[in-house]
């Protein structure tokens, strides 16, 4: 049988963009601040009359500052219920905030990470993707080769998305992708550092598609 026309008529509406300030779940301190810029949307029938765009703020107040995996799910359940919508989506992107030392002197410093939180229910059904972005050093192979010394090498971004019916650690994400590079990246580094990283990255070329195969 044929769909009903009006059921494939069907618009995204509702508040996109809007800074909150949020709590994350950290591997290593628990709890971290941050500022997110959120969106939250429901699909509905374009020939629908309206609705009340404050209920989309009410959800988000309504749980907290504490956004993570397992409140995602009542917040989607309770958009639909507010909004009279099969399906609901939920958007959370953020810098987050690592401290790393420095392979050799250990100085600290931070390094931000760029996170986003994608959850979708369809009915009962919820799907949920986290993305990172994590800055990385590669060392062209093919340079190390051909040169008598030195090897060109530059910063690159690796974009990296799971989906998950549980929680994953954006800690366990970002070192899988800097394990993969030819080196990681750091905030701050003395001389003995940038000796050692510089030694790490020729001693671990990678193209792309290395890059990109390991990360995999």
């Amino acid at each position: 049988s044929q769909p009903d026309s009006r059921q494939l008529r069907i618009d995204k509406v509702g508040v996109k963009g809007l800074l909150h300030p949020i709590e994350v779940r950290d591997k290593h301190h628990e709890i971290q601040d941050t500022v997110a810029r959120i969106s939250l949307l429901v699909d509905l029938p374009k020939d629908f009359k309206g609705t009340h765009m404050s209920r989309f703020v009410e959800v988000l107040n309504a749980h907290g500052r504490l956004i993570h995996v397992e409140n995602l799910p009542a917040m989607l359940h309770e958009l639909q219920k507010k909004l009279n919508a099969q399906v609901a989506h939920i958007e959370v992107e953020f810098p987050y905030f690592m401290e790393k030392e420095a392979p050799v002197t250990k100085a600290k410093g931070l390094v931000d990470y760029l996170v986003k939180f994608d959850a979708a229910a369809h009915g009962k059904d919820v799907t949920f993707t986290v993305t990172v972005t994590i800055p990385v050093t590669t060392l062209c192979p093919c340079s190390k080769a051909i040169s008598a010394y030195g090897a060109h090498n530059q910063r690159g971004y690796v974009t990296l998305a799971l989906r998950s019916i549980k929680a994953i650690w954006i800690e366990d994400m970002i070192a899988l992708v800097e394990e993969s590079a030819s080196s990681e990246i750091y905030s701050l580094l003395k001389r003995p550092d940038e000796k050692f990283v510089t030694e790490k990255a020729y001693d671990n070329p990678v193209f792309v598609e290395d890059l990109v195969r390991n990360v995999a």
